[in-house]
């Protein structure tokens, strides 16, 4: 699919999970900008099956000793990336392009740019959407992330709280303008669908649930969401990032509320055209972030909200 034989120049995109169909539309997007240019490849990699920070460095590095031209990295840990990877991909001046999930401040000096979500703006845009499905005064809210050192949750978690807090606070939420966390709450799920799901079921078990909220898919990608969910249909408000079609399946069926999409297929397209310019043009990306929109999608507009590739 993304080999082509008289290519000098190849990118690697290496998402959290490698089998996760946002990071594989990133990988559409660097592909689709490689038909355009016969010296450019795009390869794909990444942890089989969780967020597992480890096995992403170590695929890494494998990446550096194949020599590959450029990377295009989602971080899943900021600081073991950089001392166990990272500062190797400095050495062999082999030029890093973040997506999605973003090195921390202190690090970045070990990539070129990011392109993808404004992370706290988007974790605002999820609290925003809670704010229409309060019932109760205070009202409790569970979020449910990923891993604790993930730079892209942590800064949605925190808008999250910003916009309930109403612009006062990025702590957890205990009473603040009428909004309280679970007490079990936040839920780490490492990326494991099977516990999403169970960590998602276990919060149904109660007589009125939490409003639910996921700062990325989780759950819902898990192929047994639809099945197990639909006993708890009229009681559940389950608000969750992203727009992929096994999402968008269950927001049809009415067993999410709202989802709030991004552009993975846009976040691919542009990292590689950028690494490209760096590496066949010695042209340096002009900006230090490029940031994509996102967009909403809900029970009614499941088939015209988005487009996913």
């Amino acid at each position: 699919m993304s080999q082509n034989a008289y290519a000098s120049i190849t990118i690697a995109v290496v998402g959290k999970t490698k089998n996760d169909s946002f990071y594989e539309q990133s990988f559409k997007g660097c592909v689709h900008f490689a038909r355009r240019h016969v010296d450019l490849t795009c390869i794909y990699d990444g942890a089989d099956d969780y967020q597992d920070f480890r096995t992403q460095s170590l695929v890494i590095n494998d990446l550096l000793s194949q020599k590959v031209d450029g990377l295009l990295i989602s971080t899943t840990d900021s600081d073991f990336l950089v001392s166990r990877s990272l500062k190797k991909a400095k050495q062999l001046n082999i030029p890093v392009i973040t997506f999605d999930s973003d090195l921390l401040e202190a690090h970045k000096s070990y990539r070129l740019a990011y392109v993808g979500t404004d992370n706290f703006s988007f974790g605002v845009a999820l609290g925003e959407a809670a704010k229409a499905f309060k019932s109760s005064e205070p009202q409790q809210i569970c979020i449910q992330t990923g891993h604790h050192s993930t730079p892209n949750l942590d800064k949605r978690m925190n808008g999250v709280r910003y916009a309930l807090s109403e612009h006062s606070s990025i702590e957890p939420l205990k009473g603040e303008h009428g909004w309280i966390e679970f007490e079990r709450c936040p839920l780490y799920t490492m990326g494991k669908r099977d516990d999403a799901l169970s960590q998602l079921l276990a919060l149904m078990q109660y007589e009125k649930p939490p409003i639910f909220l996921a700062v990325a898919g989780f759950a819902q990608f898990h192929p047994k969401y639809i099945t197990k969910l639909t006993p708890y249909r009229e009681k559940a408000v389950i608000i969750s990032a992203d727009t992929e079609e096994i999402q968008l399946r269950a927001l049809e069926n009415r067993l999410s509320t709202i989802n709030i999409g991004q552009n993975p297929f846009e976040m691919g397209r542009k990292g590689a055209e950028l690494l490209y310019h760096a590496i066949k043009l010695g042209k340096m990306p002009s900006q230090d972030s490029y940031y994509l929109d996102f967009h909403y999608c809900n029970q009614e507009n499941t088939r015209s909200c988005t487009v996913n590739y």
